[in-house]
């Protein structure tokens, strides 16, 4: 297979910290990990459980870690309460009561800072994954896209890295190489949707009989975050601007808006064209990510967040 080419632009421009992303003055910790993206994968994973990963590994969750962890929007922020809670080196496995609390956007976060760290293009991506259950449901997820430079952009998702959650889900692939067919990028779930070839009830946080959070509405706030995160802007999931705050859970969308996100949902598939998908991003108001943003954290209810 001849080797995959990126764009120098391209290349620059992912492999180089965000806001989000940037350990800041904690880059130091960073120091003696290794360089191999899997090796990374399971640093990141190692040092956070998800917060519903509680009783697969036989842990009671503080209620406040819980609450909190996971409104961590910033890498810097999330190492501290690693290193808070352990300050041993960033390559110690953490038990349970050390690590940070977290969500897949944060294992993935952390996973594309590491990676970034030893300039290696990385990047969010948000969609839905098919492997957190056999019954069909679309489950909304995060999960790294790295470049490698044998195969081109591959799909990692580091809390795949854990063979308790292997053996959990019955995870049947290489967790640095999700398939696409396994984690399907908003875009695509998008015109899946449109297209009539993919029932909208079957893509959500969960399915319709556990609640509201599932649908047309929430494909198109998925694509609007993985527009975001193409962007280097990795919010948390539940920061939501522009037209998303428009529409309330469940409810159905307007032909405006669906007809916007017909326009972007192509620019953030498998395939992503730079130079169009950073013009839309920078060039429409209600795809831009603002300053200040409407934070709906689950827990803690609604507030106003201003942004770094």
């Amino acid at each position: 297979m001849p080797p995959a080419h990126l764009a120098p632009d391209v290349a620059a421009f992912y492999s180089t910290q965000s806001a989000f992303a940037d350990p800041g003055d904690l880059a130091p910790l960073y120091a003696d990990l290794p360089s191999d993206p899997a090796q990374l994968a399971r640093v990141a994973r190692d040092l956070m459980i998800h917060r519903g990963e509680g009783a697969t590994f036989g842990y009671a969750t503080p209620q406040d870690r819980l609450h909190n962890d996971a409104e961590t929007r910033y890498l810097d922020d999330i190492l501290r309460i690693v290193v808070e809670r352990n300050d041993a080196p960033l390559s110690r496995r953490r038990a349970p009561e050390d690590r940070f609390v977290g969500v897949c956007r944060d294992f993935a976060l952390l996973h594309c800072s590491l990676l970034r760290h030893i300039g290696v293009p990385a990047r969010l991506r948000s969609g839905f994954a098919t492997y957190f259950g056999n019954n069909g449901f679309h489950c909304d997820h995060v999960v790294t896209e790295y470049w490698d430079p044998a195969r081109g952009w591959l799909f990692a998702d580091a809390q795949l890295t854990e063979p308790l959650i292997v053996d959990a889900w019955k995870i049947d692939f290489d967790p640095m190489d999700v398939p696409r067919d396994r984690f399907l990028v908003a875009g695509k779930a998008w015109q899946a949707i449109r297209a009539g070839e993919a029932d909208p009830r079957a893509f959500g946080l969960h399915p319709p009989e556990e609640g509201p959070m599932f649908g047309e509405w929430f494909v198109a706030g998925n694509v609007r975050l993985d527009l975001a995160a193409l962007n280097k802007v990795e919010t948390l999931l539940w920061d939501i601007w522009g037209t998303e705050t428009e529409t309330e859970a469940g409810q159905e969308l307007t032909n405006p808006v669906r007809e916007l996100y017909d326009q972007v949902s192509p620019v953030v598939g498998d395939e992503v064209p730079f130079a169009e998908m950073r013009e839309l991003f920078a060039g429409h108001e209600g795809l831009r990510t603002p300053r200040t943003v409407l934070s709906l954290a689950p827990y803690n209810g609604p507030r106003e967040v201003v942004l770094r």
